[in-house]
C-alpha cells in the first residue's frame, strides 16, 4: 500500500493528460493509499478487465468491481491495464525489475 503524490499520479496518467477527466482523475489518485499488484496469468488482461467492469460503472455488469463500489469515471476504485505494452509500462511505474517474477523463470525470478 503506497500514496501517490499529485505529481506521481500525473506521471501515471500521462496518456490521459489532454483529456477533460484528467485532473479530476489525478486528485481522485492522489487523495488515499493505493495497492499497486501485477498479476501474471494466461490471459490476465481480458480476465482482469472482466473481473473490474467498464470503465464507467454506469456501464459496468452487475457483480462487477466498478458495478459495486465506483462512483464515476474518475472515481472508478480500481485500475487495470489495457494491453501488455501498457502493462509493462504500469508495472515498471511502481516495481523494480528484480521485484517482478520473470515468465519462466518459477516464483523467485531465477
Amino acid at each position: 500500500m503506497l500514496a501517490l503524490t499529485k505529481a506521481e499520479a500525473e506521471r501515471f496518467y500521462a496518456v490521459h493528460r489532454e483529456r477533460p477527466f484528467f485532473d479530476d482523475l489525478t486528485d481522485f489518485m492522489s487523495s488515499g493509499p493505493c495497492v499497486p499488484a501485477v498479476l501474471e496469468k494466461e490471459d490476465a488482461i481480458v480476465d482482469f478487465r472482466g473481473l473490474i467492469g467498464a470503465t464507467d460503472p454506469s456501464e459496468a455488469t452487475d457483480g462487477t468491481i466498478r458495478a459495486a463500489h465506483a462512483d464515476s469515471v474518475q472515481e472508478n476504485i480500481v485500475h487495470g491495464a489495457d494491453s501488455p505494452e501498457n502493462a509493462r509500462r504500469e508495472a515498471a511505474f511502481f516495481f523494480a525489475e528484480r521485484e517482478l517474477v520473470v515468465e519462466g523463470a518459477g516464483e523467485s525470478g531465477q
